[in-house]
């Protein structure tokens, strides 16, 4: 079966509603939902396709789209790739041409059904923050950090690691009951480094893997969210094939906990993620201000230590 290229669009309000499209009758899939979108032409890049796109199906003019996810799926009728972009600007109403009804997804409700077979995987990265906070309390100080966590948390920090192997046994499973109860207590969601009994034990969300970890592994931990940390190719694709739900990439910039180590810079950065499955956070020196060099080089957002707490 031929791939098709296929370019989509996650069109972002501010509040973080997502625009879905009802599949019209007499299409595949009729009544089910989707993310507007269509097929690449020959001699389009998807971003080229994706302008085209809206402006045929719904006559908006897209100001600003960063590329996010690509994922493929075989159909009875297809097999495509999608090119998944995050379209947060644009000029115009929108009258649509081509679906049945429009709607505007609230993250946190009940999801429209039924929804498109392809375009299932992408709602649960869509619930994942643009910033991932990293804990050091093992150099901070438990009660700095438990403070600073607090703090971030009532700023809106939705998403948290608690990496802590650094500290004593005792000292370590303390901490990460409190910081569990203390994100939970917000809404947040947090994984612990490393440890999957230690996360199951205080009943956080998942297990942040190391790259060791993660390279040794054939089956994924059975946690609601598992993550890991990745350097090269061949860590993204093992990650990729484990269905992990997001991996960290880097590091980006030369950092304060790792000064001898390069940054890989964002060319190398963007590279490494080009037509990936997963949503990455990328790391390494990076601060909220690196956020839109982050998205727009395919980046789900950063992840941070320091600039987390700041």
């Amino acid at each position: 079966m031929q791939l098709t290229e296929v370019a989509a669009a996650v069109i972002l309000r501010a509040d973080g509603h997502y625009l879905l499209g009802q599949r019209a009758p007499g299409s595949f899939y009729p009544g089910y939902w989707e993310f507007p979108g269509g097929k690449v032409e020959p001699g389009e890049t998807p971003k080229d396709a994706l302008i085209r796109e809206l402006h045929e199906e719904l006559e908006i003019e897209v100001l600003a789209a960063t590329p996010w996810i690509v994922r493929e799926h075989v159909y009875a009728h297809a097999h495509v790739r999608l090119h998944f972009f995050r379209v947060t600007q644009w000029r115009g109403e929108f009258h649509d041409h081509v679906h049945a009804a429009l709607a505007w997804q609230d993250p946190a409700a009940p999801i429209a059904s039924p929804m498109l077979p392809a375009n299932g995987p992408l709602l649960a990265a869509l619930r994942l923050p643009a910033v991932y906070g990293i804990t050091h309390a093992w150099q901070s100080g438990v009660a700095a950090q438990l403070a600073a966590l607090d703090s971030a948390l009532r700023g809106g920090l939705g998403l948290v690691q608690l990496r802590e192997t650094a500290l004593p046994e005792a000292q370590r499973n303390a901490f990460v009951a409190a910081a569990v109860s203390l994100c939970h207590a917000s809404d947040a969601r947090v994984l612990v480094n490393g440890d999957v009994a230690l996360a199951i034990a205080t009943q956080a969300d998942g297990v942040h893997l190391t790259a060791r970890q993660l390279m040794a592994l054939h089956v994924r931990p059975a946690l609601p969210l598992v993550a890991a940390s990745c350097h090269n190719r061949a860590e993204l694709a093992r990650a990729a094939r484990l269905g992990l739900d997001f991996v960290v990439l880097g590091p980006v910039q030369p950092t304060a906990s790792h000064p001898d180590q390069p940054g890989m810079g964002w060319p190398a950065f963007s590279d490494l993620i080009a037509g990936y499955p997963l949503p990455v956070y990328a790391i390494g020196g990076l601060a909220g201000a690196d956020l839109a060099a982050a998205q727009g080089c395919g980046a789900h957002g950063i992840a941070a230590i320091r600039a987390a707490w700041s």
